[in-house]
């Protein structure tokens, strides 16, 4: 199994990024298992941290798969397949509604009493703790890119292949530890893939 935990899969990440210290980059965790990820990701490369928001959008009736993602803005990436898994128009902007209602609600737990750190003109690391159909990343470059940083790395410990191929438009430089061709579920790559709470995502980004 290539990782122990999220705590090894960062240490590795790091270090295959350490060609950013020292160029002040801003390191932004897709909540929320990412975000410890990113909290030693940051440290090791003396980065900023900060959460990049965004949410999947469920199938019916699968909330675990992504038909889709959608970032604090409300801009949304559907899946080719988001209509073969049976999401009509209106299921979407019933999901979408719901999940922007939870970013709202993530924003003011995570953040609070502060705006996002800017990401304009800045090197951004975008880390995640692995990737399925990577409609969340997605999300999340585009919303990063809005903002017109430098440049726009995506830090992934695992993702197969033709998630990757999707990312490439978004993202200037693309970094995956494993890319395995049979790919299940990402916590497959974890012998510890336990659920991050919303305490530790507090805790890891109070006082940065």
């Amino acid at each position: 199994m290539p990782f122990i935990d999220r705590a090894d899969a960062a240490a590795q990440l790091a270090r295959a990024l350490a060609g950013h210290a020292g160029k002040r980059p801003l390191v932004l965790a897709v909540p929320r298992g990412a975000v410890p990820m990113g909290a030693i990701i940051a440290d090791a490369l003396s980065a900023d941290l900060d959460v990049v928001l965004v949410r999947k959008l469920g199938a019916p009736g699968n909330p675990e798969f992504a038909i889709g993602a959608v970032d604090e803005t409300g801009w949304t990436y559907l899946t080719p397949y988001a209509t073969v898994a049976g999401a009509d128009s209106a299921y979407i902007d019933r999901e979408r509604a719901a999940q922007l209602d939870l970013l709202r609600q993530r924003r003011a737990a995570y953040t609070p009493g502060r705006d996002p750190l800017c990401a304009t003109g800045r090197q951004v690391i975008v880390v995640d703790d692995g990737l399925a159909t990577g409609a969340s990343m997605i999300a999340a470059l585009h919303a990063i890119r809005e903002q017109k940083p430098a440049r726009i790395i995506c830090a992934v410990p695992v993702a197969p292949p033709q998630t990757l191929a999707l990312l490439q438009p978004y993202a200037d430089e693309v970094v995956c530890l494993e890319s395995p061709d049979r790919f299940r579920a990402v916590g497959d790559f974890y012998r510890d893939f336990s659920q991050v709470k919303d305490a530790e995502v507090v805790a890891c980004l109070a006082g940065r």
